[in-house]
C-alpha cells in the first residue's frame, strides 16, 4: 500500500478508505519526505501477526455470539446459542474461537446433550473471508478442539454436521461454502463422510395407511437388543454398515440400544413387529430430540425384506407420535438408502434439508 501525501488540506473529497470497520495490519516498508513536503510511505500488510486458538470463557460470551455467518449454510444464531448455552447443550469449554491482533477471525461451536460428559457434534464452523486460507485455519481449530476433548477423556471424537439447504448444489455460493468446510474437516482428519436427508411430517400429509399385516407389541430389552443386531445385517445405513464392520453385530446393537435408551424419547413408545403367526419381522422406534419427536429407528429382519412391511413399520411410527400428540415428526435417512428414502416420501414425509456428515474413522485392530 503506498500513500502520497501533501502538505495540503482540502478539507473535502474521497476519503481514502471508505468499508465496513475491519482493523488490518501493515508495516513500513519505506518512507520518503520530498523538499516541497510531499511525502510517499509504503507499507506491507502484515501476515505475521500469530493466531491464537482456545476454548472461550464466560467473558468471551458478546464476542462469541456478535460473529454472523455471511454464508447460505446452516449456522447458529446467537439467541439458540445463548438458550441452548443455559442448558448446557453449548458450553464455553465447547466454543472454540480464533483470535489475530485482538479480533475473532474464526469459530467453532461444539454441541452436546445437557446430560453430557463430552460434545457429541461440531455444530457450526466459521472462518472469517478475510482469512487468506480459511479451510486451513478451520481444520487448525477443529484439530485443536479435538485434542482437548481427547485429553479430557472423550472415547470417541465428536463429528462434524453440516446443514444445508434442499437443492445446494445448484447454487455456487452455497457449494464455494461447503468446498472451504469440507477441506476443514478432511484436514482435520474428519475423513468419513455421509450425504443425509432430514425429512418432516406434518398433519397435512395425514396418517400414512398400514396393511395391517403386521401385530405390534411390547417388548423387552433384550429383545430390542436381539432385533437390532438381526436388523444390522444387510442395512443399507451407512453408520450401520461402518460399525459392523468395525465392532461386529452384538457391539452395534448393544450401542444402539443404549443410544435410544438415552434420548428424550420415551421408552414406553417401542414396538416389536410380528407377523400374524407370531414371528419377528422388525422393530418401530419412535423417539425425540430436545428439538422434535422424531422417526428413531425402523427395521426389517433381511428374511421379509423386500416386502413392503417397512410400510407398516413406519405408519405405526408415525400413528404413535400422533397420538402422543406430536405435530412435527423429523427424520433421517442416508442418500444411498434409497429404499428407505422411497419408504419415507410414500409415507407423506418430505425432504427438509441435507446433511453432510464427517467423522474421522474408527482405528483398526491392533495388530
Amino acid at each position: 500500500m503506498i500513500i502520497k501525501r501533501y502538505p495540503v488540506v482540502i478539507g473535502s473529497g474521497i476519503p481514502l478508505f471508505d468499508a465496513p470497520f475491519r482493523p488490518a495490519g501493515f508495516k513500513l516498508t519505506d518512507s520518503r519526505v520530498f523538499n516541497t513536503g510531499a511525502a510517499i510511505t509504503t507499507y506491507a500488510k502484515e501476515t505475521s501477526i500469530p493466531v491464537l486458538l482456545r476454548p472461550t470463557t464466560e467473558a468471551d460470551l458478546d464476542r462469541v455470539t456478535a460473529v454472523t455467518v455471511d454464508e447460505p449454510v446452516g449456522w447458529i444464531p446467537a439467541d439458540r446459542y445463548l438458550e441452548e448455552l443455559k442448558e448446557g447443550m453449548y458450553r464455553p469449554e465447547w466454543t472454540w474461537i480464533a483470535e489475530q491482533d485482538g479480533r475473532v477471525v474464526a469459530r467453532a461451536l461444539w454441541w452436546g446433550r445437557a446430560t453430557s460428559e463430552h460434545p457429541v457434534a461440531l455444530d457450526c464452523l466459521y472462518v472469517d473471508p478475510s482469512v487468506a486460507d480459511r479451510a486451513a485455519l478451520g481444520s487448525r481449530l477443529i484439530s485443536a478442539g479435538r485434542r482437548a476433548f481427547a485429553e479430557e477423556g472423550a472415547a470417541k471424537p465428536p463429528l462434524y454436521n453440516l446443514t444445508l439447504p434442499n437443492g445446494w448444489r445448484e447454487d455456487p455460493a452455497t457449494v464455494a461454502a461447503a468446498d472451504w468446510r469440507r477441506d476443514a474437516a478432511l484436514g482435520a482428519g474428519l475423513t468419513d463422510v455421509v450425504e443425509r436427508l432430514r425429512l418432516e411430517w406434518t398433519p397435512g400429509a395425514g396418517l400414512p395407511a398400514s396393511r395391517g399385516r403386521l401385530v405390534f407389541t411390547e417388548g423387552t430389552d433384550e429383545e430390542f437388543l436381539d432385533v437390532f443386531r438381526r436388523i444390522a445385517v444387510g442395512s443399507l445405513d451407512g453408520e450401520t454398515r461402518r460399525n459392523l464392520v468395525e465392532m461386529g453385530a452384538e457391539a452395534t446393537a448393544r450401542e444402539e440400544v443404549d443410544f435410544y435408551l438415552s434420548c428424550p424419547g420415551e421408552r414406553s413408545w417401542w414396538r416389536l413387529a410380528r407377523t400374524p403367526d407370531g414371528k419377528v419381522a422388525g422393530l418401530a422406534l419412535p423417539s425425540a430430540t430436545p428439538y422434535s419427536r422424531n422417526v428413531g429407528y425402523l427395521g426389517v429382519v433381511p428374511e421379509l425384506r423386500g416386502q413392503g412391511y417397512v410400510d407398516d413399520v413406519l405408519a405405526e411410527i408415525t400413528r404413535v407420535q400422533v397420538e402422543a400428540g406430536a405435530e412435527l415428526i423429523t427424520a433421517t435417512t442416508d442418500t444411498d438408502n434409497a429404499p428407505m428414502a422411497a419408504a419415507f416420501a410414500r409415507a407423506g414425509y418430505r425432504t427438509a434439508q441435507t446433511r453432510l456428515i464427517w467423522s474421522a474413522p474408527e482405528p483398526g485392530p491392533a495388530s
